[in-house]
């Protein structure tokens, strides 16, 4: 089964182009582990992950109208792998998260 299920923050504007006839949104999404102390009392600092995360169809026209850089969002989907090489053939990699559902969360409280 391939699934996935974050809840984090947008990092940027949802940037939208078009595949054939079909919106897409695409953006980041930051996740945080907070710190802890390990049983051997070493202090591990709050760590950052960041997703790119992309939405199609009726979801991305959700995210150009409401999902803005600092929305907090849940959502659920699935990952997908993209390989290529660049100009100096050198091997690259990009994940994404392909969003099958979502909910926009309110805004953490100061």
């Amino acid at each position: 089964m391939n699934k996935v299920i974050l809840m984090g923050c947008t990092g940027t504007d949802p940037k939208m182009r078009y595949v054939q006839t079909r919106l897409v949104a695409e953006f980041t999404l930051a996740t945080n582990e907070p710190p802890y102390t390990t049983p051997e009392g070493v202090t591990m600092p709050e760590r950052t992950e960041w997703h790119n995360i992309v939405m199609w169809g009726p979801a991305a026209e959700f995210a150009e109208k409401y999902i803005r850089k600092g929305s907090r969002l849940l959502l659920e989907g699935k990952i997908r792998t993209r390989t290529w090489e660049d100009r100096n053939a050198i091997k690259r990699t990009t994940t994404y998260i392909y969003v099958d559902t979502f909910e926009l969360l309110p805004r953490a409280s100061q």
